[in-house]
């Protein structure tokens, strides 16, 4: 038995070729944190420094009132970066975004690649101070699959798990995880997956407690007394409409490196309340920067604009018509102007998308990515930016061929979006191009973010906004989003040939053969204009500069447990 580090296995994981699924009594790699990671897991790095303070009492915001906190039926950035600083799974990100250990102190994955086993830290348990073991782990991923639960991450994070199809239609128990003891946890998959330790990270893999949540049913995360939780933090209080504050878990394994006694999320969806609040100090970030304060703001040492693995998109509601006809949306996807929007409508916080997946993704060799691939295997990007004159040529074209030329008998069409950042004025840009260029009309609906995902995945809308930060390093987890059995997959496309290449790419052994498949995949939603990509997004805030020993990552989370405030 060959033993490496958490970070290793994660970077062989991402490239390693492996045999169809056999026995599972062999036994491959074992893994365990090494020293470095530890000590960025730990909270070393982010030691009070001479100067500062600890035991940090910090206000921050990063979005309103979460739709909800449940990690199994999250499905948003905000909400999700609570989740995370109250929960933890069994491998977590650090600062360099390496896999590194949480709940597990290690794991081994068998030759065949099908079996992980990951053995629990000694002595964990829940904020209430009772044990935590393996146990719980079975439990809550078979909460995910269970169609009860309705869980939209329940195929992305559990598809390739043994027995997922028969726990999807409700016989949970099929599904291939268990615990043979109370520290250690075994998952079983249908295939070798090459990424499975960085679905292992996602917020929805997190254990919760049986006990808590049958007793309270979907209650259980509304109060601080049943949100029993496992992270850094334990929930003290929820205001609807103000604030969610936790403090720090005095149970949690790793509590005496977290520096915050309190984390308070100041609950606000305007932007200009925000800013004030921030301004006052408040808060010591903000999230929600109003967009007309930006050029202003540019050059300010507390302003932040870092690299965010996100493509903003535009949802067709394929069901109604007239998005049913793959013309009409190629025409309104064709004639939208992605570089105006990018360096215009967005004062240039943003990068035209020219593909689906964007800037930062891996593909198969080392050092590669797959928007570099994409362009080289087809000769260039899909959405030529720099000749947009011909695309607005076909567009129009497009829309004739659908029967109506100039946009006549065109009904007219709603747009769904909510307030913050740029979405109304990329919805106020989106019905002038439409009109000017198409002569298509479009009425603007503005919803609180409160409803508005949840509107949105139950389709009851004609054209959305949506958008997409990449939970783990693989194409898949954006391309995923438009499976027909998705539950994020809010467009409700359903193309058998789309499904079958995502099924080829995710159960394959073969890297090369993984992302191959993907590129195809994408490729196909493009043409069929599935849905419309608009832009690359980064991420916009202020930070106090006095606040140290947070980390923002690409996935879209900020990390606060090891914040310290300089005096």
């Amino acid at each position: 038995m060959k033993k490496v580090s958490l970070v290793l296995t994660a970077v062989m994981a991402s490239g390693m070729i492996l045999s169809a699924c056999g026995s599972n009594n062999a036994t491959g790699t074992k893994a365990a944190a090494d020293s470095t990671a530890d000590a960025a897991v730990s909270g070393e790095t982010a030691a009070p420094a001479k100067g500062t303070s600890a035991g940090l009492d910090l206000a921050v915001q990063i979005g309103p009132d979460p739709e909800t906190i449940d990690p199994s039926l999250n499905s948003t950035a905000d909400a999700g970066n609570m989740i995370m600083e109250a929960f933890e799974t069994l491998l977590i990100v650090d600062s360099e975004n390496k896999i590194v250990g949480g709940q597990a102190e290690s794991y081994d994955v068998s030759e065949d690649g099908c079996t992980y086993t990951f053995h629990l830290r000694e002595g964990l348990k829940w904020s209430d101070g009772t044990p935590l073991t393996a146990h719980d782990f079975a439990y809550a991923w078979k909460r995910l699959a269970d169609p009860d639960t309705a869980a939209p991450y329940a195929v992305d994070m559990l598809g390739n798990v043994k027995g997922y199809q028969e726990a999807s239609e409700g016989n949970i128990d099929a599904l291939g995880v268990s615990a043979p003891d109370d520290k250690t946890f075994v998952v079983e998959l249908s295939a070798p997956c090459v990424y499975f330790p960085k679905l292992a990270t996602h917020t929805s893999m997190v254990p919760v407690k049986k006990e808590v949540i049958e007793a309270n049913g979907e209650q259980w995360t509304l109060k601080p007394e049943t949100y029993v939780s496992n992270g850094p933090f334990k929930m003290i209080e929820w205001v609807p409409g103000s604030h969610i504050t936790f403090a720090k878990n005095e149970n949690y394994w790793n509590a005496d490196k977290v520096t915050v006694n309190t984390l308070k999320f100041v609950l606000m969806e305007d932007s200009n309340a925000a800013y004030s609040a921030y301004q006052a100090g408040e808060i010591s970030l903000c999230k929600d920067v109003p967009t007309a304060e930006i050029p202003r703001l540019r050059d300010q040492e507390d302003f932040h604009l870092d690299p965010k693995q996100a493509t903003a998109y535009i949802s067709f509601q394929l069901e109604k018509e007239p998005f049913n006809n793959p013309d009409v949306r190629k025409a309104l996807s064709l004639a939208i102007d992605r570089d105006y929007v990018a360096e215009t409508v967005m004062d240039g916080i943003a990068s035209p998308a020219t593909n689906f997946v964007g800037p930062g993704i891996s593909d198969a060799k080392d050092g590669s990515y797959f928007e570099d691939v994409t362009r080289v295997n087809n000769g260039g990007d899909f959405f030529d930016v720099k000749n947009h004159d011909a695309d607005v040529e076909k567009a129009k074209e497009l829309l004739a061929k659908a029967g109506y030329p100039d946009g006549k008998g065109f009904p007219t069409i709603e747009y769904m979006t909510n307030e913050a950042g740029y979405n109304k004025p990329i919805a106020e840009y989106l019905q002038s191009c439409w009109k000017e260029t198409l002569g298509v009309n479009l009425d603007i609906k503005i919803v609180e973010w409160s409803t508005f995902s949840a509107t949105r995945r139950a389709g009851d809308y004609q054209i959305a906004r949506n958008s997409w930060g990449f939970d783990y390093d693989d194409p898949s987890n954006l391309l995923n989003l438009l499976k027909s059995t998705s539950g994020n997959n809010d467009g409700k496309y359903n193309n058998p040939e789309y499904d079958k290449l995502l099924d080829e790419a995710n159960l394959t052994a073969d890297i090369n053969v993984h992302y191959e498949k993907l590129h195809e995949a994408e490729n196909m939603l493009l043409e069929d204009a599935a849905m419309a990509p608009l832009v690359y997004s980064n991420e916009y805030y202020l930070q106090d500069t006095k606040l140290k020993g947070i980390w923002y990552s690409p996935r879209g989370y900020w990390y606060f447990q090891f914040a310290t405030m300089e005096q």
